[in-house]
């Protein structure tokens, strides 16, 4: 290909297909167009979510569902600049400690009741106590006051500097008060059966095949959606979901929706257009998690030695096709907070030989010196193909790793509930900010067992958690980076996590569906202004 890597070529298509006459001139073209009413919009889910409301779950196919029925106070443009959603207004207090939010009239939950500031006081409250996310997120939080159905007041006993970038649908959506406020949120119903405010109304989750919305007649704004329906199809198997695009069975997905070795071909069908933006809110991480309550694993010697033994360098080219950037911190370098001077660990085989040696687990027969199980999150296909590299580099210094799969909620119940696993090649979202992103992961107060996508390490570091503290609730981005900048430094030497690479995500579109990516939320966005060309 002349010199290109594949994420180069994907990333240059829209010159290419200019040339053919596409993308640029759709792109006008479709803003020009008035929308197309009905129709049915097929939306690739992979792996099926969880659940299907996002209030106590980070996994990517629980907030791209989540999005579509249960709404935020705020959306983003694509240069995260917040946007009106649940809420019309806000205003922050001269000392950043008070946000005074105008919601919007004349909403109705989907049930028929009135959406008033108690539905929004209730779940930021409930966010703060069983969000993964939320609890670093609010944990500034000390009162949410309703001085009216349509004013909510967060009033906080610190800065926090993020707080406008996270109220997001998926991120901090709000549930109906009256049916949350009895028993426990875990396990309501309705976490499987939503109630929204949003475009799109929860018609049937026919579990291993399709999540169906239909179009909610009565939302805020009028004339939205413009689509009829809205099913997301589950296909586990990446040809098959290659299939599916090329002949239409699929018409959009997210998040690397086929394997990427196949991507550059789908890329060239004319029915078909690629979309890099959409993923600012993201900024998603590949990284090796370690149990540090493992025998063997809490010795740093031996995290290091795996660090030594494994290349980044092969994961980006190789596992992830290009479609990768090595970050060796867990701020990765699209943010402004990213330490440029930290590199990845050296691929050194011998340096790991010796550190496994002095850690005293010597070579024995059959030149095995322990072994290892490693899980990997079963999402796209980059994280098993990388458990794959991981087994075959660590065999190489005497480590026998056993690669173990399993559904998402297996995965999940076994890392952050049960603890029943060694290390595991996951993937997390550091988001738009660090204290949203990147603390949950690190930070002592995230040890909660049975919450996904927090601290599943269990590290704790006083220093650290006191970086983190300071970091989320200083106002001055100079000083910010400096905290940012000791941590990465601390946690970079401690281990308890071995940062990879940040993957870069595409979307794939029949070119009938327009207008599928309108913010910096991309689709986990609420899809209200797609609609199909005929």
């Amino acid at each position: 290909m002349s010199g290109f890597t594949r994420r180069e070529f994907i990333l240059s298509s829209g010159a290419a297909l200019a040339a053919a006459g596409l993308p640029a001139l759709a792109r006008a073209q479709d803003a020009a167009q008035t929308p197309r009413r009905g129709g049915t919009l097929n939306v690739l889910i992979n792996p099926e979510p969880p659940v299907l409301v996002s209030i106590f779950q980070t996994t990517g196919p629980a907030l791209a569902v989540s999005s579509k029925v249960i709404e935020g106070l705020l959306a983003y443009d694509f240069d995260m600049r917040p946007k009106p959603q649940l809420a019309t207004a806000w205003q922050t207090s001269p000392d950043g400690l008070k946000y005074t939010f105008t919601l919007r009239d004349n909403v109705k939950w989907h049930d028929g009741k009135p959406f008033t500031s108690a539905d929004v006081a209730f779940s930021i409250d409930l966010l703060k106590q069983v969000h993964p996310r939320g609890r670093s997120t609010f944990a500034n939080v000390v009162r949410i006051s309703t001085p009216d159905a349509r004013t909510a007041v967060i009033e906080l006993s610190k800065p926090a500097p993020y707080l406008l970038k996270a109220l997001s649908a998926g991120e901090s959506p709000i549930v109906p008060k009256h049916l949350y406020a009895n028993g426990d949120p875990l396990t309501n119903p309705h976490n499987n059966a939503p109630v929204g405010t949003g475009p799109y109304r929860f018609s049937a989750w026919q579990r291993g095949s399709n999540i169906v919305y239909e179009r909610n007649p009565d939302y805020w704004e009028p004339g939205k959606p413009y689509i009829d329906r809205l099913v997301y199809k589950v296909i586990p198997d990446g040809a098959a979901r290659s299939a599916a695009f090329e002949t239409g069975a699929l018409d959009l997905g997210g998040e690397n929706p086929v394997p990427l070795n196949d991507l550059e071909r789908l890329s060239q069908l004319p029915q078909l257009s690629v979309e890099t933006r959409g993923y600012r809110f993201l900024e998603p991480l590949s990284e090796i998690d370690f149990n540090l309550q493992h025998p063997v694993l809490k010795d740093g010697r031996v995290r290091e030695a795996i660090a030594h033994a494994i290349d980044a360098r092969v994961i980006q080219r190789t596992i992830a096709y290009g479609y990768a950037d090595v970050s060796p911190t867990p701020i990765t370098p699209a943010s402004p907070y990213h330490d440029a001077a930290l590199k990845p660990y050296a691929f050194d085989v011998a340096q790991a030989e010796k550190l496994l040696d002095a850690a005293g687990y010597p070579r024995k027969a059959g030149g095995v010196r322990f072994t290892l199980t490693h899980d990997y999150l079963p999402y796209g296909d980059l994280y098993r193909r990388q458990a794959d590299y991981v087994k075959s580099a660590l065999a190489r210094v005497g480590i026998d790793v056993t690669v173990r799969a399993q559904d998402l909620p297996a995965f999940l119940k076994r890392v952050y509930a049960d603890r029943d696993f060694d290390f595991t090649s996951i993937g997390v979202n550091t988001l738009f900010d660090p204290s949203v992103g990147v603390q949950r992961l690190y930070w002592s107060q995230s040890i909660r067992p049975g919450v996904p996508f927090s601290n599943a390490p269990h590290y704790s570091n006083p220093q650290v958690d006191k970086l983190l503290e300071q970091a989320s609730i200083e106002t001055d981005e100079g000083k910010r980076v400096q905290l940012y900048t000791q941590f990465q430094q601390i946690v970079y030497q401690d281990l308890p996590i071995l940062p990879l690479v940040a993957p870069r995500m595409v979307t794939l579109a029949n070119r009938r569906v327009r207008n599928h990516t309108v913010s910096a939320q991309g689709l986990e966005g609420n899809l209200a202004d797609v609609w199909l060309a005929s």
